[in-house]
């Protein structure tokens, strides 16, 4: 069995308020139901199991790129926009953080009981997991998130995330059925996380030695550890820097976006009068949709769809937002009824871009890029979460509003 990815995070705290909660989950369960459409739950479990692409969504729908916060927020979102529709999809979301993630043995026999997938066999894999990741591996993490993805047809996802209070970090783990061979020989597709020494994995191929000796001594096999196949290693700076992001790529978004030649084509895909703001966010969407997954080994570049809650690299347009969200909603709706011009512009508009970075190769300005996000942030509904807090009232004011 094979783990598909990792990520070192870095710990990070806040909270996603309820503004960007409420988005974050609409256009989370519009993707999905976009790829769905295109692709299949076979190959949204092949994206989700990807390291890189799930950085990549979670840094389009608005989250900070490279916090654990990350993996919370983007979860818990698909997981209340995507269940009510999963007998429709025919893909299921079980688990979460803390007590929530104690419920997924009940939640997978429940699918059980709706599906007649063997409930048995995908808890025992569950489990089997966390003690993988939990036990297995000492790398200093201890879990504090499992989430497990199951499809009408059985395959499955999981995600899981422990924490290391010593360094500050968090590391999150992916798994995905389709490279799953055999839980004792490396079951990873892949960890992300920065390099902190030698680890005991006594699920490498190479440790088989190491196993037959404890299996000599005990009655009973090993756990189970990791092995580092796939790795994303974030920089523990919060804010997103030129040397993140693939400034070509970027560049190439910004000509479609901005340059009224390709504007006025890009809009003519979509069937839209689309502004460039918006046209610059739905282009990098159309890319998590439709991307190949060598285009997502930059994941802060997705940051510039939306920006971030803590105004990294700008605040969050909300304008933009919704106004991408209203385009993504009824591409998907109509796609539903077979009117799929809209959505399948979205496709082009994907192409159209990728096009566009290998004749012009653009390469964006970052500093400038930013500086014109935050002279235009007003504009579009630019928010943060330090927008939210109370603001402080003095003791006079307090007094003097008890007798109003």
């Amino acid at each position: 069995m094979t783990r598909s990815g990792a990520a070192d995070l870095p710990l990070h705290g806040g909270h996603v308020p309820p503004w960007l909660a409420m988005r974050m989950q609409r256009l989370g369960t519009a993707i999905v139901e976009s790829i769905l459409l295109h692709y299949g739950s076979a190959e949204f479990l092949s994206r989700f199991s990807d390291p890189f692409w799930f950085q990549a969504l979670g840094a389009v729908m608005g989250m900070d790129w490279h916090s654990s916060g990350i993996t919370t927020s983007v979860l818990s979102a698909l997981k209340r926009g995507l269940n009510p529709l999963a007998n429709e999809l025919g893909i299921y979301f079980c688990g979460g953080r803390g007590r929530q993630s104690r419920r997924t043995p009940s939640e997978l026999l429940e699918i059980g009981e709706c599906t007649g997938l063997d409930a048995t066999a995908l808890v025992r894999t569950s489990r089997l997991a966390a003690k993988i990741d939990n036990n297995a591996v000492a790398d200093g993490f201890q879990l504090y998130l499992h989430s497990f993805v199951v499809t009408r047809e059985g395959d499955w996802a999981i995600v899981q995330q422990g924490m290391n209070d010593a360094t500050g970090l968090a590391r999150r783990y992916h798994w995905h059925s389709a490279s799953v061979r055999d839980f004792v020989s490396e079951p990873h597709t892949g960890i992300v996380g920065r390099n902190e020494g030698t680890i005991l994995n006594l699920v490498d191929r190479r440790a088989k030695p190491a196993q037959d000796a404890m299996l000599a001594i005990a009655s009973q096999s090993p756990e189970n550890t990791i092995s580092q196949i796939q790795k994303l290693t974030m920089p523990r700076h919060h804010d997103v820097r030129s040397e993140d992001v693939d400034l070509r790529r970027l560049g190439a978004v910004l000509a479609v976006s901005y340059e009224r030649q390709l504007r006025d084509f890009a809009s003519l895909l979509l069937t839209g009068n689309l502004g460039p703001r918006t046209l610059q966010t739905l282009a990098l969407v159309a890319e998590v949709i439709h991307g190949a997954p060598s285009r997502f080994e930059d994941p802060a570049r997705f940051s510039f769809a939306l920006g971030g809650k803590d105004g990294h690299p700008f605040p969050v347009p909300l304008k933009t937002y919704d106004e991408s969200l209203r385009f993504l909603r009824t591409a998907v709706d109509r796609a539903k009824t077979g009117d799929s011009e809209k959505s399948d512009g979205l496709r082009r508009l994907d192409r159209l871009v990728r096009n566009v970075e290998q004749r012009l190769q653009p390469e964006a300005d970052f500093d400038a890029l930013v500086a014109h996000e935050h002279a235009i942030s007003r504009s579009f509904g630019g928010r943060t979460v330090f927008d939210d807090k109370p603001r402080k009232i003095s003791p006079k004011q307090r007094q003097m509003s008890l007798f109003e």
